[in-house]
């Protein structure tokens, strides 16, 4: 396991010490989970994943365990167009592209989105403690997807084919 991983299953340690809870192996397992992936999976994406090699492990279990490390701070719910909330390990500033088609969303690292300061005052009475930003567009993927195909030859509006 990686470094910052060991750093991050110690603050879960630490902070289920601090708050009187139980460090349950299926907090610890579920936090794995998320710092081995960078795709922002939805609740039953991870329950999948999980239920590979801990069968008894239910989809119940799996929104409680991440309810409980989003409230610890130790990950964070991803705001998503999609109906299903996302999910991601990495809790310290940064922003996302979303896509359109096929709902992937990308890490992007940004010093000058960061810069942005917060508003002045509380806008409509709330307390704001953080911001990421959300670029909405398409992946290159699905840019390619949609794509004409330029390969094959093209018909002109006399119906003539052109090569």
């Amino acid at each position: 396991m990686e470094p910052e991983h060991l750093a991050r299953i110690a603050e879960l340690e630490q902070k289920c010490r601090q708050r009187g809870i139980y460090l349950t192996i299926h907090r610890r397992m579920l936090l794995e989970v998320l710092l081995r992936r960078d795709d922002h999976p939805t609740a039953d994406q991870i329950w999948d994943a999980v239920r590979q090699t801990h069968p008894e492990f239910s989809r119940r279990s799996v929104y409680r365990v991440l309810d409980k490390l989003a409230e610890l701070s130790l990950i964070r719910r991803v705001h998503h167009p999609g109906a299903a909330v996302r999910y991601d390990a990495k809790i310290q500033r940064h922003h996302h592209l979303v896509c359109v088609h096929c709902n992937r969303i990308t890490d992007f690292e940004s010093a000058r989105l960061d810069r942005i300061g917060l508003p002045e005052g509380t806008p409509r009475g709330y307390e704001i403690s953080d911001f990421s930003v959300q670029l909405i567009g398409v992946c290159p993927a699905c840019r390619e997807l949609r794509q004409p195909d330029t390969s094959s030859p093209t018909s002109n509006s006399e119906g003539e084919t052109k090569s």
